[in-house]
């Protein structure tokens, strides 16, 4: 009976939490107006009274209750007709006799099925989805290939949710002045899903000191997401009756990149500290008074916070440790260890002294427009949070990560906006070395695997950021590696690098091979990392990705000499084991081992492919993509 029921139960019950609300809205309206009355417009962010602000957290639910009752409707209409069906089948089957074969046995009834699993390959599902109907596995993996995370779970998740506090547990014992600057919160973003955006908001509002937050600045970079227009204006126009005046939202007419964003989220600003964030983070408790008291401190400081994973598929808060800011050649940003000076400290939550910041970052307003805010001509995405940090330590300021602060930030599984991302990345990690590497340049072209000279790739009018390097008297790069980021180790007797082909096929390069594996292969020429050869002067030759770092290991060629295979090996183990690391070679001449004195060549497999051996020279050749200065002969392939 009670089944037979459960869609009028549905529609009493909608009937019943929608009355509960509506006389919740008046009530809640009648809050508004009298804190309006009692003075809200000289103190727009005084904290509500406890029940106030549990009435305002209920009315922040109220759409999403009810979209769950019409879905629960729905479903219950749907296993209602499926009920019906299969009670008339019973009926059915007892009317018609059982056949003899079956008389006098019992008949298991048909236990239902569990649903398909549509995407058994797709990471969306490897950790959550279980039980998941059809139809609704479809809508997620439809969301999750749009935007790159778990919209349909976000969809479904409190915008208030509580997180793990991550902090070290002697950070709730620091205290910080009474007195704190006023702070202008950015979230930048392109294409998010509201219910990502609207949580980020929840989460600043619920867990920065009313007293401080001044603005929640919102910038649209030109986003196609429907959702983001109408229905994102409703929602901060709601937020602004309850803290009137504190969402801003500024839309950008046309695409114009990470860089210009923050820009344009900084020119708008008032408080005294600006922090950009993306909108795909949830800020955890604590998280602003570490950054205000230290810029307070010191005007010059650049701070990040510490990043903590939500996962993509699950939402789920990973804690992350401590670590640094910094990058590569080719200037993609990576976490380094915490340097040894400050775990000699003995203090875990002391600021922690980082070469670079990822792009999340928190700055005293007129301090980061003093040097230059960030650089506009820097594109799309990459590069632009190395550009700034660079112009910041060589330029008088200094970057630091605060332990005590904590920010979730939402890792996407993949970036449906922009599926290649190397062309900006390449375009823009030149920029930044043409400015502000001066001799140690040739490492990004290098890494990039582009000439010295005539590139081809546009990084834009320079001239200004060289004017204002002349104004602030900035350091040299060279001062930054020495006394700042120590970990980066430049080449400077690299004179071939590139594409390395053999005469017999031109179509065939020299390859990394598989990983994991130490064994070089001739493969089908493509511009991917693991086809980059360096040939040094001292006669090391690198294949794969430059590494070029103190810590880090680049592969050299070795010739094992009880085989007729050579094999790749990190340089320094292989050099400490004299694994023959040394090679002879010129531009269109054979590649001969020094102490072995046979020459790396390529042969026909069975197979038809080309492979590498060892062996006495005979009439091959190699030619290198790219020379440096005047050696070999300047060509390329």
């Amino acid at each position: 009976m009670l089944r037979r029921n459960l869609p009028q139960v549905l529609c009493l019950g909608l009937m019943l939490v929608l009355a509960a609300n509506l006389l919740l809205l008046f009530h809640a309206k009648e809050i508004v107006q009298n804190l309006i009355q009692g003075g809200l417009q000289k103190d727009p962010h005084r904290p509500l009274h406890t029940r106030d602000r549990t009435v305002m957290d209920r009315l922040s639910h109220l759409e999403v209750a009810v979209q769950r009752l019409k879905e629960n409707m729905k479903l219950a209409v749907k296993q209602q007709a499926r009920v019906e069906k299969d009670a008339l089948m019973r009926v059915e089957d007892e009317v018609q006799p059982a056949p003899k074969a079956l008389q006098g046995k019992m008949v298991k009834s048909k236990q239902p099925r569990p649903p398909k699993k549509l995407f058994p390959t797709s990471a969306l599902f490897q950790q959550w989805g279980e039980g998941l109907a059809e139809a609704e596995q479809r809508k997620a993996q439809d969301l999750f290939h749009r935007f790159g995370y778990n919209v349909y779970l976000s969809n479904q998740l409190p915008l208030n949710r509580s997180i793990p506090d991550t902090r070290d547990s002697r950070c709730l014992q620091k205290t910080y002045p009474s007195q704190l600057p006023s702070l202008s919160v950015i979230l930048i973003f392109m294409d998010e899903a509201l219910s990502i955006i609207l949580r980020a908001i929840t989460s600043i509002i619920n867990r920065t000191p009313s007293q401080v937050l001044k603005e929640i600045i919102l910038v649209d970079d030109f986003s196609s997401n429907g959702e983001l227009k109408s229905s994102l204006d409703e929602k901060i126009e709601f937020y602004n009756q309850m803290y009137p005046g504190l969402l801003k939202i500024i839309r950008h007419t046309q695409r114009k990149g990470l860089a210009h964003a923050r820009n344009t989220g900084w020119e708008a600003a008032g408080a005294d500290v600006v922090v950009i964030l993306d909108a795909h983070v949830e800020v955890n408790v604590g998280w602003a008074e570490p950054i205000l008291a230290r810029i307070q401190e010191d005007r010059t400081v650049i701070i990040s916070p510490v990043f903590d994973n939500i996962r993509f598929d699950t939402f789920k808060l990973m804690k992350y440790a401590v670590a640094v800011d910094g990058f590569n050649w080719e200037l993609w940003c990576r976490y380094d260890p915490v340097p040894q000076t400050w775990i000699a400290l003995d203090d875990v939550t002391a600021p922690v002294r980082s070469p670079s910041i990822m792009g999340i970052l928190a700055a005293d307003r007129l301090f980061l427009g003093e040097i230059g805010a960030l650089d506009d001509g820097m594109l799309v995405y990459g590069g632009e949070n190395v550009e700034l940090s660079l112009r910041v330590w060589q330029c008088g300021g200094k970057i630091e990560v605060l332990p005590c602060s904590r920010v979730g930030h939402l890792e996407r599984h993949h970036k449906p906006y922009a599926l290649d991302l190397s062309s900006a990345l390449k375009r823009n990690a030149l920029r930044v070395a043409e400015i502000w590497m001066d001799e140690y340049k040739h490492m990004v072209y290098l890494a990039w695997n582009l000439p010295l000279q005539n590139s081809g790739i546009d990084f834009g009018d320079i001239a200004s950021k060289r004017v204002l390097r002349e104004k602030l008297k900035c350091k040299t790069f060279d001062w930054y590696l020495k006394t700042v980021y120590p970990v980066l180790k430049p080449i400077h007797d690299i004179v071939g690098y590139g594409r390395m082909k053999n005469s017999l096929d031109k179509s065939v390069c020299l390859d990394r091979g598989p990983i994991p594996g130490n064994t070089p292969i001739m493969y089908m020429c493509h511009e991917f990392s693991s086809q980059n050869v360096y040939y040094r002067l001292t006669g090391e030759l690198y294949i794969g990705p430059l590494v070029a770092e103190v810590h880090g290991d680049d592969l050299c060629l070795t010739d094992p000499g009880q085989r007729e295979k050579p094999a790749l090996e990190p340089c320094s183990k292989a050099a400490q084991n004299k694994w023959h690391i040394y090679w002879d070679f010129k531009q269109g001449g054979a590649v001969i081992n020094r102490d072995t004195q046979r020459c790396l060549e390529t042969r026909r497999e069975p197979s038809g492919a080309y492979g590498l051996v060892l062996r006495t020279c005979t009439a091959q050749v190699w030619d290198i993509q790219f020379t440096v200065g005047g050696w070999g002969q300047p060509k390329a392939l």
